[in-house]
C-alpha cells in the first residue's frame, strides 16, 4: 500500500484517477486541488468520506504549501495532473495558462526533489514522480495514416498545448539534471462521465437535451482519438505503479473519429435514450450549427499505444460506441451534477 498524492484530483480525470484508486486499490490518496472553475469536489463524493482520502485546497504555484502538504503526508508516489486544460480558453487568456502550467509544474518538481532528496535510501529508490500530459504536444498530423509515437517531435500549436510542451521538457530536465525520477503519460482527447460541461461531448449532450445550438468548428472535419475516462485512469495508476523510470507512453484509445460524427453519434443516440425533445424540435440533429473555426485548430490526432501495450499489458476496455452510449447515459442520470456545474452552485 502506498500513498499516493493527485494533484488537479477535483478535475475530470483527476477525479476518475482518484474513484479508480479508492475503489480498486489499497492505496492512500492525497487531493491537492485549488479548486478552480475546473474543480468540482462533487465529482468525488463517491469517496470522499473514505478514511484512505484526504483533500487539500492549494495552489500548485505557492511553493510553501507544497513543502508542507508533502512533509504532512509523506507520499511514495505524486500524479501531476492539475493544469489549465481548455484550449479556447487559452486563446482568450493564455497567462493564466503560463502560470499554472510551467511555474506550477515547475513548483511540483522542485518542491517535489527537495522532498525527495531528504528520503531514506529505500524510500528514495521507490519513490516516482508522475506528470500526466497530452497528445497536443505533438501539432498535428498531416497523414491519414501516421501515428504519434513516443518520440515524434514536439510542435504545439495553442498556448494551452505549448504550456504542457514546456512542463514536459522540465520533467525531462528534472530527471536528466538531477537523477529525479519522473515518467511521463501523453494521452488523446478523454470523455466520459463528470466532463466539464464547456468540453465538446458534455456540452453537445446538453445543449441538444435544452433544445440549443450545436456548435461544431469549421466543417467539423477534425479528427480526434477518444479515450473513455476510466481506461485512461486505468492506465494512469498502471503507469504510476509499474512504468519504467524515465520513460514515456502514449495512452489512447484507438478511436478515431471525425468531430461532426461525434456530434452525430450523440445526437442518434438521444433519439433513443431522450425522445421526448424540447419544444419546436423534431431531430437533434436539427440542431448542428457550424460556427467560425478556432484560431490555429490542429486537424487530425491520433496516437500509437502500442508501448504501453506491450510493455505493461494495457489496452482499453471501451470502443467508441460502448463508452458514448455510457457516457450519454449518465449524464441523462446526473442532470443535478450538470445543473450545479452550470448556475456554478458547485463551487460554493
Amino acid at each position: 500500500m502506498k500513498t499516493i498524492l493527485v494533484t488537479g484530483g477535483a478535475g475530470f480525470i483527476g477525479s476518475a484517477v482518484i474513484r479508480h484508486l479508492i475503489n480498486e486499490t489499497d492505496h492512500t490518496v492525497v487531493n491537492v486541488d485549488k479548486l478552480t472553475y475546473a474543480g468540482n469536489l462533487e465529482s468525488l463524493v463517491s469517496v470522499s468520506a473514505n478514511a484512505r482520502y484526504s483533500f487539500e485546497q492549494v495552489d500548485i504555484c505557492d511553493a510553501a504549501e507544497i513543502q508542507r502538504v508533502l512533509l504532512q503526508y509523506q507520499p511514495d508516489i505524486i500524479m501531476h495532473l492539475a493544469a489549465e486544460s481548455h484550449v479556447d480558453r487559452s486563446i482568450d487568456g493564455p497567462a493564466e495558462f503560463i502560470h499554472t502550467n510551467i511555474i506550477g509544474s515547475y513548483t511540483m518538481l522542485e518542491q517535489a526533489r527537495l522532498y525527495w532528496t531528504d528520503l531514506t535510501e529505500a524510500k528514495k529508490s521507490n519513490f516516482r514522480f508522475h506528470h500526466i500530459s497530452t497528445d497536443e504536444v505533438y501539432g498535428d498530423l498531416e497523414g491519414t495514416d501516421d501515428l504519434f509515437t513516443e518520440t515524434t517531435a514536439y510542435a504545439p500549436s495553442s498556448p494551452y498545448s505549448a504550456s504542457k510542451a514546456s512542463s514536459d521538457h522540465l520533467v525531462r530536465a528534472w530527471h536528466r539534471t538531477f537523477g529525479f525520477p519522473t515518467l511521463i503519460t501523453n494521452c488523446s482527447n478523454n470523455y466520459g462521465p463528470y466532463h466539464f460541461p464547456e468540453k465538446l461531448i458534455p456540452l453537445v449532450i446538453l445543449n441538444a437535451l435544452a433544445g440549443k445550438p450545436l456548435p461544431v468548428y469549421g466543417t467539423g472535419n477534425q479528427i480526434r482519438d477518444w479515450l473513455y475516462v476510466e481506461d485512461h485512469a486505468r492506465a494512469l495508476v498502471l503507469v504510476a505503479t509499474s512504468g519504467d523510470i524515465a520513460e514515456t507512453y502514449n495512452i489512447g484509445g484507438h478511436n478515431e473519429m471525425q468531430n461532426i460524427e461525434v456530434v452525430k453519434t450523440i445526437c442518434h443516440l438521444l433519439e433513443e435514450l431522450a425522445p421526448q425533445k424540447p419544444a419546436g424540435v423534431e431531430h437533434y440533429e436539427d440542431l448542428i450549427s457550424f460556427v467560425t473555426d478556432r484560431a490555429g485548430h490542429d486537424v487530425r490526432y491520433a496516437i500509437d499505444a502500442s508501448k504501453i501495450q506491450k510493455e505493461l499489458d494495457w489496452s482499453p476496455i471501451e470502443t467508441f460506441d460502448s463508452g458514448i452510449r455510457k457516457t450519454v447515459q449518465w449524464y441523462l442520470a446526473n442532470l443535478d451534477w450538470c445543473e450545479h456545474v452550470l448556475d456554478g452552485s458547485y463551487q460554493q
